[in-house]
């Protein structure tokens, strides 16, 4: 059977490093104040700002404008349409240009399209790696964007950066027809959710799978196979799915980052992530049947 890889790049979406040499007409801008992303409620759908730059809405570097430090960022091309990302100085918050207003990334989940969803959790990323690498980390220097690609390096001791990316695993435990499921305390009330954990230095992806399990719940693991793949930027992962069959051991919760855990029948479950999540895609796949 082939791996299952049900979160796949936005097939319209070519991303690019260099700008154009010639501005694009109008380009997306993904505009952010630390998490929360500038954005426009036209009747039931949420939207971004459309410009050919933020200087149309008087912004510029401080007071509320743009973040020092090369602030804007080519992604690349949505539909033939350029996309940039941008991060203001905090004071924006109070002042957003009119008809606009910021809310946070992970609320917009599920209410901005797909594709742009999957393209501001890019922008995120990028514009918290620059802000995060202004100076050298060896030698204190200003950093510089490289020209070619996503990177910064240091013109002094050539330290180069680039954005950063924690993969962590998450894992559905299948016994029989039953799943084990866990909630942390940060849930909403009464949801359940699969198994998850950062891969440490030195680990595979299945030796993170079987110890995230004995972990988290006590038990062990067999069988442990790929599903698929999830960029997550919150802040910066990559979640990657296995299925798992459940070898022994009783339920011990590690009470640290699990306050709940038990097994669920595919035909009683609790109320789960949803459904864009990859939580949801490796329990619709279990309770479909499909391993």
């Amino acid at each position: 059977m082939h791996p299952i890889n049900p979160f796949r790049p936005p097939a319209t979406f070519i991303p690019q490093v260099a700008p154009p040499e010639s501005p694009p007409a109008c380009a997306w801008w993904f505009v952010f104040v630390g998490d929360r992303l500038l954005v426009k409620q036209e009747g039931e759908k949420t939207t971004l700002p459309q410009a050919l730059h933020l200087k149309e809405w008087g912004l510029a570097e401080g007071q509320g404008g743009l973040h020092p430090g090369e602030p804007t960022q080519f992604l690349g091309w949505l539909e033939g349409v350029g996309c940039y990302a941008a991060e203001l100085d905090k004071e924006a918050l109070r002042h957003p240009p009119t008809g606009y207003h910021f809310e946070k990334l992970r609320l917009l989940y599920g209410v901005l399209d797909d594709d742009v969803f999957a393209i501001a959790g890019r922008a995120i990323q990028i514009v918290t790696w620059n802000r995060n690498h202004l100076f050298c980390g060896h030698c204190g220097t200003p950093m510089m964007q490289h020209e070619t690609e996503r990177a910064k390096h240091c013109p002094s001791c050539g330290l180069r950066n680039y954005p950063r990316l924690s993969p962590a695993v998450i894992m559905l435990v299948a016994r029989g027809e039953e799943v084990l499921l866990a909630r942390a305390p940060r849930f909403r009330p009464g949801m359940y959710s699969v198994l998850a954990g950062f891969v440490e230095p030195g680990e595979s992806l299945e030796e993170t799978v079987a110890r995230e399990v004995r972990e988290e719940v006590g038990v062990e693991v067999t069988n442990i196979r790929y599903f698929g793949s999830q960029p997550w930027p919150f802040p910066h992962s990559l979640m990657i799915g296995f299925m798992t069959d459940y070898a022994g051991g009783e339920i011990v919760i590690d009470e640290v980052e699990i306050e709940a855990a038990a097994w669920f029948h595919k035909t009683a479950l609790p109320p789960v992530p949803g459904p864009l999540s990859i939580a949801r895609k490796l329990i619709e796949a279990f309770v479909a049947g499909q391993s």
